[in-house]
């Protein structure tokens, strides 16, 4: 102890030293809390599970994606274990509790969401049974934004009436006709082909990327190719919205237009068919019909009006993407950030020497130019 010499009280000069148990906790603490921060605010790492992106994006990608470009969302379920998805093993054990819920709000972003940007978002069709921002991470090609419309003709897509541009190496269906030999299954895999059914015999429906085209139509048993596109007119219940209202295909779709803040629409079948999840799901309201009477939140209504802004999302591989000609609009706030580069890549197929893809580290994932 030394005296103060303006005080006769005494003051403490020495503390107690940290024990090194307590300098651990200390830091794992601090770590804990910044990583937890730049997670949630600035930037998170991904893993693209699946081929709807390729070849842009390919199965095995790791990405960082960017939150500061839209505006960090705040977290909504902040009852969570930190890194963890929102369900882990096969008994789907949850890694959060929903006792808590907060309103959704975005900090401001340096840009908007804008055509042709690649974005990660929560899967909106879980919506119904989690929280938003526990919902399994997509990752798909912005085609629309709120207030635009989108239209398929024969696989090409206009957004507003103008054709938009594609990726470079945009994938799609071929009907493949062969002399009725087998396929070498070596061969396809050396070519990343994907065989998506048999029609026959001799006949397959097959995902060519282009830089295979050209040696895959030279093997002598391969005797035609031509893509394969739905009719249009041609009714798939698979397809949004799911109602034989509309007469849609994933190759000829629309015209459908993404809502915006603001934006009011009259009530009927047809657009009820359109909106009707957005509205009662996304919206959170209560939307019930009897007879020719629509009644929103038990009140009769004519129109309605919506709160925000939707997206429309697509994959690059195009015949091979579970996106929103599936399930229909990515709302606002489930929008998480904008992929920005593939830091690592791991090819599952190849062997020690190739196991990594190399050529793909440090890759920048570029938008399409409007």
């Amino acid at each position: 102890m030394k005296l103060n010499p303006f005080s006769k009280k005494q003051v403490a000069t020495d503390k107690p030293k940290k024990t090194k148990l307590r300098e651990w906790t200390d830091a794992i603490l601090f770590a804990l809390v910044v990583s937890t921060l730049v997670r949630g605010l600035l930037f998170s790492a991904f893993a693209i599970p699946s081929g709807s992106m390729e070849s842009s994006l390919l199965t095995g990608d790791y990405l960082f994606v960017d939150k500061v470009s839209y505006g960090p969302r705040m977290p909504i379920t902040p009852l969570a274990v930190p890194f963890l998805e929102s369900e882990i093993g096969d008994s789907k054990i949850k890694t959060y509790s929903d006792a808590v819920q907060l309103p959704y709000y975005r900090l401001p972003g340096l840009t908007q969401v804008k055509r042709g940007d690649v974005v990660v978002f929560n899967y909106p069709p879980e919506t119904a049974t989690k929280p938003v921002d526990m919902g399994t991470h997509y990752i798909k090609r912005c085609i629309a934004t709120p207030g635009e419309t989108v239209i398929i003709t024969d696989t090409r897509v206009y957004v507003d009436g103008k054709v938009i541009k594609t990726a470079p190496k945009l994938q799609t269906s071929y009907q493949v006709t062969t002399d009725g030999t087998d396929l070498n299954p070596k061969m396809l895999q050396d070519l990343h082909i994907e065989t998506m059914g048999q029609v026959n015999a001799t006949d397959y429906i097959m995902i060519i990327p282009v830089d295979s085209y050209t040696d895959f139509k030279s093997y002598s048993n391969i005797k035609a190719i031509k893509p394969f596109v739905e009719p249009k007119g041609q009714y798939d219940a698979s397809v949004y919205p799911h109602n034989d209202l509309f007469k849609w295909n994933n190759d000829n779709f629309g015209p459908l237009t993404m809502p915006k803040k603001g934006y009011t629409i009259q009530l009927n079948d047809s657009t009820l068919a359109l909106y009707g999840d957005a509205i009662k799901t996304y919206e959170h309201n209560k939307l019930t019909v009897s007879g020719k009477d629509v009644y929103i939140n038990d009140k009769k209504a004519d129109t309605y009006t919506f709160k925000m802004g939707y997206y429309w999302m697509m994959g690059d591989n195009r015949h091979n993407s579970a996106d929103s000609r599936s399930w229909g609009f990515v709302p606002e706030d489930h929008i998480v950030g904008k992929a920005m580069v593939t830091w690592f890549s791991v090819d599952s197929a190849g062997t020690f020497l190739n196991h990594i893809r190399w050529n793909r580290i440090l890759k920048p994932i570029r938008s399409l130019e409007r």
